[in-house]
């Protein structure tokens, strides 16, 4: 979808006075309120769009709004600003990144600064994990989750990223502010990838203890789903990214099959519990994976397994009532 031309003109508007605030009088003085203001409004979703669009408004800008040198001996003040981190100079990009303090002003400042971790300047992606944990701690924490949640969803499609640049969004995240930040987002978000970010987020231990609160009250299906097959499994499991395999080298065919990473987690409750819990859930996708998990323990769940599969085979929905008749088939085999 291409963003709305109003919300284009509000951000060209502020990159402008931006721009012009910093070369006003030949002074240094950098009013940025007004693109902290455009700029929160913008989807993270559609960032490539965004960066790029700025990036060439504010290179266009600043060279409209310099001041022109009435002195040969005079030398414009050079001041590195927030939207350096995209500039097309990397040695300035990296200074930007080595020079700014403080906290982003808002989420959008906080992905431009995390995606320098994909830059393809080598050194600007060594300065962005040197310093974004210290950007981070001084970030407000919703605003770090709402650039993280965007960054770990497509960070498999990164050509750049390292496993060391992973692993300083993961320290980030490990921090308890951020931590609480994310299970609240996890829980509350109504749309968007979460039950992708839940996945990405089980690279770490950090959601383990809050599994079960996730799978009870989570608002998409999906990731409720997904929370209660993690307790099922005993296990979390992520996508690591995409590995080439051929499949007919004579003609040169071959697909892009997923690498899959996990890791073992203990969970409190019981399978039988989980299946109670589970088989009673308000959507058919987390039904559907309480009847998968019946059938997967059906000979292990005694009495209890005969009134799951007739509870499930009585269901409103045809995959879960599919899975139910099959499990009541199984037991009446097994008496037989």
């Amino acid at each position: 979808m291409h963003p709305s031309h109003d919300l284009e003109e509000q951000v060209i508007l502020a990159v402008k006075e931006f721009a012009t605030s910093i070369n006003s009088r030949g002074k240094v003085v950098s009013d940025m309120s007004s693109l902290v203001e455009a700029t929160s409004q913008l989807p993270l979703s559609n960032f490539d769009y965004w960066e790029r669009l700025i990036r060439h408004e504010f290179s266009k800008a600043i060279q409209c709004s310099a001041q022109p040198k009435l002195k040969l001996y005079v030398t414009p003040s050079q001041l590195l600003t927030w939207l350096d981190l995209i500039g097309w100079d990397g040695y300035k990009r990296e200074k930007t990144l080595r020079t700014i303090s403080g906290a982003a002003p808002n989420s959008f400042f906080f992905s431009l600064a995390i995606r320098r971790l994909n830059d393809w300047v080598p050194q600007v992606r060594l300065a962005a994990r040197e310093k974004l944990p210290q950007i981070a701690k001084e970030t407000d924490p919703i605003y770090v989750v709402e650039a993280l949640c965007i960054a770990l969803s497509h960070w498999n499609s990164w050509g750049r990223i390292e496993e060391l640049d992973k692993q300083v969004l993961l320290t980030i995240i490990s921090t308890k502010a951020i931590t609480v930040a994310l299970k609240s987002k996890l829980i509350s978000s109504t749309s968007g990838p979460m039950a992708s970010l839940f996945a990405q987020l089980g690279r770490t231990s950090v959601l383990d203890d809050h599994v079960s609160e996730i799978a009870e009250n989570a608002m998409q299906p999906s990731l409720r789903a997904k929370a209660y097959r993690s307790q099922f499994e005993q296990r979390m499991v992520w996508v690591e990214g995409r590995k080439w395999e051929w499949t007919d080298i004579r003609y040169c065919e071959g697909i892009q099959r997923a690498v899959v990473g996990e890791r073992k987690i203990s969970v409190a409750s019981s399978v039988l519990e989980l299946l109670h819990k589970s088989a009673n859930d308000r959507s058919f996708v987390v039904r559907r994976v309480a009847a998968e998990f019946l059938i997967r323990e059906i000979s292990t769940l005694g009495e209890e397994a005969l009134q799951l599969a007739k509870h499930f085979a009585s269901d409103k929905s045809s995959p879960v009532a599919e899975r139910g008749r099959f499990a009541l088939k199984k037991l009446e085999e097994t008496q037989v």
